[in-house]
């Protein structure tokens, strides 16, 4: 699997990205079958091991999804946003969490970790809600 992040079109209001897209990609020469809801954990560049797991809320039936060689499955991640400008705030007073890199465990598809190329990813709670596999790509 080839994976890629990117900002979702539709995130919560707040400071910072506040969702992400996964995009899959099978590159082996044969179809594969997906199905569920990925983990997903905070982590510095290069380091996976040293990943912080976020509580993942699943939403969504996990359905198994086939992907032909070539064929993209996606899944969104979405973050409890920070709130306020500059170093910002989380309305439960936690403190605002960056990690420049997520590590996204698709269920059958190993560990991925991924970076945005237009910035960090600022979290608070150490939640996320995550959509299960799908073969439609979310908004």
């Amino acid at each position: 699997m080839k994976s890629f992040m990117y900002q979702a079109d539709v995130r919560p209001e707040g400071t910072g990205i506040g969702a992400v897209i996964v995009e899959f990609t099978n590159m082996s020469g044969t179809s594969c079958v997906v199905q569920g809801h990925p983990t997903v954990a905070g982590a510095p560049n290069g380091s996976p091991e040293k990943g912080r797991p976020l509580a993942v809320t699943p939403t969504g039936p996990a359905s198994k999804v086939v992907l032909a060689a070539g064929a993209k499955a996606w899944v969104k991640v979405t973050f409890v946003q920070v709130q306020g400008e500059g170093d910002g705030y989380c309305v439960s007073g936690a403190e605002p969490v960056t990690y420049p890199t997520l590590v996204v465990g698709l269920p059958a598809g190993g560990a991925h970790q991924l970076a945005l190329d237009d910035g960090a990813l600022a979290e608070c709670d150490d939640k996320a809600t995550v959509t299960a596999v799908t073969a439609t790509k979310p908004s």
